[in-house]
């Protein structure tokens, strides 16, 4: 008789957040042409997560998979494997973003891409720290460009400049990308972005060349939920000022309050004295795109804008998870493939949340005979103790 570990029931669990034609996936995208190493799709997975969440080198990947039964590969072979999976990784990745009824606006002529970035670093205590800039595309949820650079030195910080840009893309990105050079990179491809804006670090102007007093115009709108609109100019350099909208929407009174505290700690974990106006920002957010009002209104512009938020808290596990450990740098493939292995770690681990939101604690399913009966003969060993 096959003795079912608890290890085994919570792999056996965790297949089952996967959307459910995973292993047709793994054979219809050319991860898996025949099974020479292993048994099942699930096994190949396995160590795949393996190597991928845990930050296993190849080699340590494979000693352990050979040791559980689950591969008989060489670490070039389970490399190789790597590079195959890309596209089953982007599919299960896909498939839980469908899962999670991630609202996305209704298309557009542009092709909208979600823009971020996030540090890397090699093992050990010497290990050299990089910075991965990425571009998911929407709603496809498709990698189109990534790019590791040093994460120290001129040019190497948070920007749009990173990024191959064509004509009617639009860059969807937070705060950081919010810089004057970056935004004319765009324009001066054809292309549109929408960022978060951040006043103090990306002046605007008006009509004569005056800059604007942004929070003036952001007191106006005093009722949570109020959307303005504000037209005004990004100055680039000397021969290019970019036309701009502002696009703002009063926050709750519970989100400010959320919003105030965190900045409070924030300074005094920094020892930095926090100015008035930062706290008075903090009661809106607002939005800096250049993609014309033909195109996308005011509230769809925040919508969008919206989308990057909503996926923001995956972003955040994946850069929680990011103490790499081996990062294939010269290899597109293989770090395309990995960088959907970390994505997916992040939407399973956010699933595996709203399952146990909505799910008494107990922990077991009671279509599960076997984790039913063992529930039981442990309530029967309580009581007779008792």
């Amino acid at each position: 008789m096959t003795t079912t570990t608890v290890a085994d029931r919570n792999w056996e669990f965790l297949l089952g957040l996967l959307p459910t034609d995973w292993k047709e996936l793994a054979h219809t995208t050319g991860a898996i042409t025949r099974l020479r190493g292993f048994d099942t799709e699930d096994q190949l997975l396995r160590a795949l997560l393996l190597h991928v969440a845990l930050g296993c080198s190849l080699r340590d990947t494979v000693v352990v998979a050979k040791a559980a039964g689950w591969l008989e590969l060489s670490d070039v072979a389970l490399l190789k494997k790597l590079r195959q999976s890309e596209r089953w990784l982007q599919a299960l990745c896909v498939g839980l973003l469908r899962d999670s009824e991630l609202a996305v606006p209704s298309a557009t002529l542009l092709r909208m891409r979600l823009i971020d970035g996030t540090h890397v670093k090699e093992p050990g205590q010497t290990g050299s720290q990089w910075r991965m800039h990425f571009s998911l595309q929407v709603p496809q949820w498709s990698c189109d460009y990534f790019e590791v650079t040093s994460s120290v030195g001129a040019g190497n910080g948070e920007s749009l400049c990173h990024f191959p840009v064509r004509s009617k893309d639009c860059l969807i990105a937070d705060r950081g990308y919010a810089q004057a050079a970056g935004i004319g990179h765009v324009q001066r491809k054809g292309a549109y972005c929408i960022v978060r804006h951040n006043a103090q670090n990306l002046p605007v102007e008006d009509e004569a060349g005056a800059t604007v007093d942004v929070l003036s115009w952001l007191r106006g709108l005093t009722q949570p939920g109020a959307v303005g609109r504000r037209t005004a100019y990004v100055r680039v350099d000397r021969q290019l000022l970019v036309p701009v909208r502002l696009c703002a929407v009063r926050k709750s009174p519970e989100a400010v309050v959320a919003s105030q505290r965190k900045l409070r700690r924030r300074a005094q974990k920094n020892g930095a004295a926090l100015r008035a106006e930062t706290l008075e920002y903090a009661q809106w957010v607002i939005v800096l795109t250049t993609v014309p009002p033909e195109l996308l209104s005011d509230t769809q512009i925040l919508e969008w804008y919206r989308v990057r938020w909503q996926i923001e808290l995956a972003f955040k596990r994946l850069k929680s998870l990011a103490g790499f450990g081996h990062l294939p740098k010269f290899d597109p493939r293989s770090s395309r493939a990995w960088l959907y292995g970390k994505l997916l770690v992040a939407l399973l681990t956010e699933k595996m949340q709203r399952y146990a939101k909505a799910f008494s604690p107990w922990g077991v399913r009671w279509c599960d005979p076997e984790a039913s009966a063992q529930f039981v003969a442990g309530n029967e060993i309580l009581a007779a103790a008792d």
